[in-house]
């Protein structure tokens, strides 16, 4: 038979009423920890909401601006302003100018100078310009330009009857030409002058540039008669052909 033996512990009491004795403390004291825990995390946000804002107003305010809205770029250029030159005052020419004397000291034989004479009096000197470089003008000047009689060689000049060959001259074949059997022409432009005589010329087609030299001497030896324009002689430009071949030598 078997006995069952339940020994009651005096000394440490602990069970349901014991439980319920200390549930509304420790209840108590978890709610307040739990209340002031989300109190402070309620104000920690709060705070770093207060902080930004008030960063984001001391932000400076950059403003964006199109390129076509800016005004024009200040001159990069020291510009300096023009000198004005101040001419001096004029020395009023003294001929003719009448002072009146006593009729006592007037000679009967003097006379005045005419106006033709006052004319050919040289007048004042004119000083011009600024500073200690002056230009003194004393008389007049002429200047004479010497008439260009020769034509440009690309112009055309229209005239009436174009030279004519008189005197022509055989060009010397080259030596160098002769050992490589070389043959060609060249086409020179030749100056006539109003007197017939060549005064330039010059190659404007070759086939070989070692005749070129050969045939301008050739040209300027050659004779022609003088263009006319308006029955009067001119200079015009005329283009002679020569031709290199061996069979000729």
């Amino acid at each position: 038979m078997t006995e069952t033996i339940a020994i009651q512990n005096t000394d440490n009491p602990y069970g349901a009423f014991e439980l319920k004795k200390l549930y509304p403390k420790n209840y108590s004291i978890g709610l307040t920890i739990a209340v002031i825990f989300h109190i402070f995390m309620i104000g920690v946000y709060f705070f770093a909401v207060f902080m930004q804002t008030e960063d984001e107003d001391n932000i400076p305010i950059v403003r964006i601006m199109k390129y076509s809205e800016l005004g024009p770029p200040p001159s990069i250029s020291n510009e300096i302003p023009p000198q004005v030159a101040v001419s001096g005052p004029v020395v009023k020419p003294t001929v003719g100018i009448p002072v009146p004397v006593p009729d006592a000291s007037v000679s009967p034989e003097q006379t005045l100078a005419s106006q033709e004479e006052m004319s050919n009096v040289a007048g004042p000197t004119i000083t011009e310009g600024t500073g200690g470089g002056g230009i003194q003008i004393t008389q007049d000047i002429k200047i004479e330009q010497e008439a260009d009689d020769n034509p440009d060689m690309d112009k055309f000049v229209a005239v009436e009857k174009m030279p004519e060959i008189v005197v022509q001259a055989k060009p010397v074949y080259p030596d160098l030409a002769i050992r490589a059997n070389l043959e060609g022409r060249v086409w020179v432009k030749i100056l006539v002058s109003k007197e017939g005589k060549p005064k330039k010329a010059v190659v404007v087609k070759s086939d070989a540039e070692i005749f070129n030299q050969s045939a301008i001497d050739a040209a300027m030896k050659y004779a022609f008669t003088p263009a006319l324009q308006n029955h009067k002689p001119v200079a015009v430009w005329v283009v002679v052909p020569f031709k290199f071949e061996l069979r000729g030598n």
